[in-house]
């Protein structure tokens, strides 16, 4: 682990710290908004929009090569795939034309299916391995600004609709009695999902998102003692998954995406033992 605190000094491996640095930023907005889909139970729901982003990048990337939109960069494409599937999800729960499960699963393939046909006719070589399962060392300062930019509008939304999104994901049916709107608190709660989806991808990928959203807030809910102590708890695990994944990846020269979950996943099976013992 010495190599990778030095490395993170050289003047030569200014990437390395920019990884990091992304990691890190992140991390806040995965523990917040993890907690959300944790509490609530919709993670299959975050799961559909991860892999409905791979259209949004797969037609960014077509619109740059093909056509020469310089400003449809792979994050505005994802972003808006992301915001368009929360939107269609929640629209037909709230409508109720269709069952959620099958509509929630029809997105997730499509999503898939036109990202891949669009990445396939992409003009020049475009590796989907970086978009399926992440590199965040190859990130630019766009990337890092487009992130941050994205983080804190995320972080606003989550600050000013706290309470009205905390009683939506422990009480809808209370929350509905007590006058609450929750179709557009729904509908908000997966616009936050689908931005941090966004942020998610670029650290381990659209195959990858779900955990890394889910292990560090499924760990923080046994020790937390509120959605706010969650939040924070969760946040500060996920900083310490993505710095521990990024220096084991760069020891072992492992990916980085699968190296950050092994990480997460291998923390979340230990405490899960722990407990057991401890029960027992």
């Amino acid at each position: 682990m010495y190599d990778f605190w030095q490395a993170l000094t050289d003047p030569d491996v200014g990437f390395l710290r920019t990884a990091l640095l992304m990691g890190i930023l992140a991390s806040v907005a995965f523990g917040m908004t993890g907690s959300l889909v944790v509490v609530k139970r919709i993670s299959y729901v975050a799961g559909a929009i991860s892999h409905a982003v791979l259209g949004g990048i797969g037609a960014a990337l077509y619109a740059q090569r093909a056509h020469g939109i310089e400003w449809m960069h792979p994050l505005v494409g994802a972003l808006i795939a992301a915001l368009l599937a929360a939107l269609i999800i929640s629209w037909i729960r709230s409508g109720g034309f269709a069952r959620e499960d099958s509509v929630i699963g029809a997105v997730w393939a499509v999503g898939m299916a036109m990202g891949l046909v669009f990445i396939a006719k992409t003009p020049g070589f475009v590796d989907p391995m970086s978009y399926l399962f992440g590199n965040i060392l190859i990130l630019s300062r766009l990337d890092l600004i487009l992130v941050s930019s994205m983080d804190g509008i995320l972080l606003l939304a989550l600050f000013l609709g706290y309470n009205r999104l905390q009683a939506l994901c422990f009480d809808e049916e209370q929350a509905n009695l007590r006058g609450l709107n929750i179709a557009v608190f729904y509908t908000l709660l997966l616009c936050i999902i689908a931005c941090t989806v966004v942020l998610l991808v670029s650290v381990v990928g659209v195959v990858l998102v779900v955990a890394l959203l889910t292990i560090p807030a499924a760990m923080a809910s046994q020790y937390a003692r509120s959605l706010a102590g969650m939040m924070l708890l969760s946040s500060l695990m996920t900083m310490v998954f993505v710095t521990a994944g990024i220096g084991l990846s760069f020891m072992s020269d492992w990916p980085v995406g699968p190296t950050i979950i092994l990480v997460a996943g291998s923390a979340y099976l230990l405490q899960s033992w722990l407990r057991r013992i401890q029960g027992a």
